[in-house]
């Protein structure tokens, strides 16, 4: 049994040292202080899943939006993106009531909202014009641009990165004119 325990532990170990480190950036956030960067965050926390029946867009009334909780995360995400040296950004928005909100806390610039990151969770025949349409966009960013920050929900995220993102979490990418940048890491919300 003894024997059996010290070959595991060393199988283990063996594979662990095998595999390749991932190091991420210590700092990841300084990461967009570089030319060309871009960071596609989830909205902040918004109590719930979807979207009402009675969704109509432009009316906030009708939608999920953020909590105070969620107003708070994205104000903070703000902070930490002053604080890593980003004080002005290209800020772009879903139409959606709750990222529309989450940009405008960030308070690094004015919002634009872009209809290639609205969500497609209950419209799953939109995902791949929204996904052609987001690609054309993020192909048409330059690479030596200010920072870009784009605010989107989950589905648009893990359609991009094959991975989910928490709420007020995202994202940092190098932009290389190509509707694909390539991820350089991710940030946890706060």
């Amino acid at each position: 049994m003894a024997i059996r325990s010290v070959f595991i532990c060393l199988s283990l170990l063996a594979l662990s040292a095998a595999a390749p480190a991932r190091a991420a950036p210590e700092r990841p956030l300084e990461a967009l202080a570089a030319p060309g960067r871009l960071l596609i965050i989830r909205h902040a926390l918004a109590p719930g899943y979807g979207d009402p029946p009675e969704f109509r867009l432009g009316d906030c009334s009708t939608q999920r939006n953020l909590d105070e909780r969620g107003r708070d995360q994205a104000r903070r995400l703000g902070d930490r993106l002053r604080a890593a040296g980003i004080s002005r950004a290209k800020v772009f928005s879903s139409q959606w009531c709750r990222c529309l909100e989450t940009a405008r806390l960030l308070d690094l610039g004015p919002v634009e909202p872009l209809s290639a990151l609205n969500s497609f969770y209950q419209r799953r025949q939109q995902r791949g014009d929204r996904l052609s349409a987001l690609r054309a966009f993020l192909a048409a960013l330059p690479a030596d641009g200010p920072p870009t920050i784009l605010v989107t929900h989950q589905v648009t995220i893990s359609a991009l990165t094959g991975s989910g993102t928490p709420s007020g979490g995202g994202s940092i990418f190098a932009v290389n004119g190509s509707g694909a940048p390539k991820l350089l890491g991710t940030i946890a919300p706060d």
